[in-house]
């Protein structure tokens, strides 16, 4: 198994859409129904239903719904509590941080900045931000906006998210992705990237003149009325109608962790609520158009939504999944289906699926991880529309893939969960104590205080206690929301008696996590 990183060990909308939620949960007829406006307004009420099962039996604390059929928002309403243990609750104006739910609509904004002319989805990342690079010259130099948009750049996986809460900026994250050692060649494997689509935005936006922040609100949220959303992580702590992030202690929801994603605000750092991504959903159903007028080309939007990539071969049946420009694509009964997940292990689930052929679509949104909630109402909604009646519990079997994709990737921190039967004794402190680095995590410092050894990392100078397990091997938490997750820090000792480099297990993913003794 490969080693685990923050956000690949608990979570990044990357293990959605790689595991079986990625696809919906639905059987496939021998001939396709439609949704007619009655078969929609018959499924609202059983929605309804269920989604009020769903917060009295406490699977998640809160959530809201939005549907749109026909160009309309035929369903908007939420459920549960804001935050757990106090009495506000959730209705269509509550915002819900959005995780990696934020890519299709960072899609859709860089649609609209291709409608400008200024930008196109071919263009050279090298010719719009010469700054950028990669470790591979092929792909530095030909890498395009829907490349990276695409995850098929060849950067590895989550690289980037590692660094991400050592309090580096958006900029010096995207500048150490050239460190990273392809994971695929150029163009030719599916490798899910928050700091590469990041880099395609803030370049496409730059392109025209703009910041992603101004990029967002002037293309996508003024024009269709979305006043409730935003790309800044500052404007939803100041909503005062939002959801808190919720994670699991001791069986019950407990609200005690937050989630600034600014440095990949594209990626995953927008907010909104329902009522606000049904004017998107409306937008995307009418290919472009708003209030009777072309707001984004539709050639623009249809670019993005045309397979890119394959992202995943389904192990049952062969069938191919793809990503296009910031959506996952699939090809079904109904036609083309577009969707995209989020997830914050920090609390959050999100997710949005359309049918355009239909004119249907549905938005999810929840205050809580672990959880396959999303999916199982989005499975269940459209069972209920083309079949009028659930074929299967979708909450239960999405509830229960998520819970064991979520098990799988918390097997690398079971290897710190016991100590050894013989156990070696660490070297004096003084033998740890000092100043590492490398180029990719920049500086660390082991300290002693009490006796004991502390880890500081990054700008921020982030301190972790160093408890430890065996010889010159150590043990830190550094996740606020998952504390009993313990990953490896291993010394290697020099002939002097003192450690020349430490291996910081959960920055190693990628082989960038060993600093040298400065």
């Amino acid at each position: 198994m490969r080693k685990p990183s923050r956000r690949t060990l608990l979570a990044g909308v990357a293990a959605t859409l790689a595991s079986p939620l990625a696809a919906p949960l639905i059987a496939s007829p021998l001939r396709a129904e439609t949704a007619t406006r009655e078969k929609v307004a018959a499924a609202l009420p059983k929605l309804e239903a269920l989604a009020q099962q769903i917060v009295d039996k406490k699977l998640v604390p809160g959530l809201s719904i939005a549907v749109v059929h026909a160009d309309k928002a035929v369903y908007l309403k939420g459920f549960g509590l804001r935050q757990a243990g106090k009495p506000e609750t959730v209705d269509a104006d509550t915002v819900f941080q959005l995780a990696s739910l934020s890519k299709p609509i960072s899609s859709t904004v860089v649609s609209a900045l291709v409608s400008d002319g200024k930008v196109s989805w071919d263009s050279r990342i090298r010719d719009i931000d010469p700054g950028f690079s990669l470790q591979d010259e092929l792909a530095a130099a030909a890498v395009t906006v829907g490349d990276l948009f695409a995850h098929r750049s060849g950067l590895p996986g989550h690289v980037g998210d590692d660094i991400e809460e050592l309090g580096f900026s958006q900029g010096e994250i995207l500048h150490r992705l050239r460190l990273a050692k392809p994971a695929y060649s150029f163009r030719n494997g599916y490798s899910y990237s928050n700091f590469g689509l990041t880099e395609g935005a803030v370049a496409a936006a730059r392109a025209s003149g703009l910041g992603w922040d101004e990029a967002s609100e002037e293309k996508l949220y003024k024009p269709l009325g979305m006043n409730s959303t935003s790309s800044r992580y500052r404007d939803f702590e100041n909503r005062p109608n939002r959801a808190a992030l919720h994670v699991p202690v001791d069986g019950a929801w407990a609200s005690f962790t937050r989630r600034n994603a600014d440095a990949q605000a594209p990626a995953g750092g927008a907010s909104s609520n329902a009522r606000d991504l049904a004017q998107w959903l409306r937008l995307l159903l009418a290919d472009g158009e708003h209030g009777g007028r072309p707001l984004i080309h539709k050639e623009a939007l249809q670019q993005a939504q045309v397979p890119a990539i394959v992202r995943r071969i389904d192990p049952k049946t062969g069938a191919a999944s793809f990503y296009g420009y910031g959506w996952a694509i699939d090809y079904r009964e109904h036609g083309v289906e577009l969707s995209h997940a989020g997830a914050f292990s920090a609390g959050a689930r999100t997710l949005a699926h359309l049918i355009p052929g239909e004119q249907l679509a549905i938005a999810v949104l929840t205050n809580a991880f672990p959880t396959g909630v999303p999916e199982g109402i989005a499975a269940t909604f459209f069972d209920l529309v083309f079949k009028g009646q659930p074929t299967r519990d979708f909450v239960a079997a999405a509830n229960q893939a998520f819970e064991a994709f979520y098990k799988e990737m918390m097997k690398p921190s079971l290897a710190y969960a016991t100590l050894p039967a013989s156990r070696a004794a660490a070297l004096p402190v003084a033998a740890y104590v000092g100043d590492y680095g490398n180029d990719y995590v920049g500086n660390a410092r082991v300290v002693e205080s009490g006796g004991a050894l502390y880890l500081q990392l990054g700008p921020a100078g982030k301190r972790f206690p160093l408890t430890h397990f065996n010889r010159d091997v150590f043990v830190y938490s550094p996740m606020t929301e998952a504390p009993k997750a313990r990953l490896g820090v291993s010394f290697l000792v020099g002939p002097d008696g003192k450690a020349a480099q430490v291996t910081i297990e959960d920055l190693d993913e990628y082989g960038l996590g060993t600093l040298k003794r400065q």
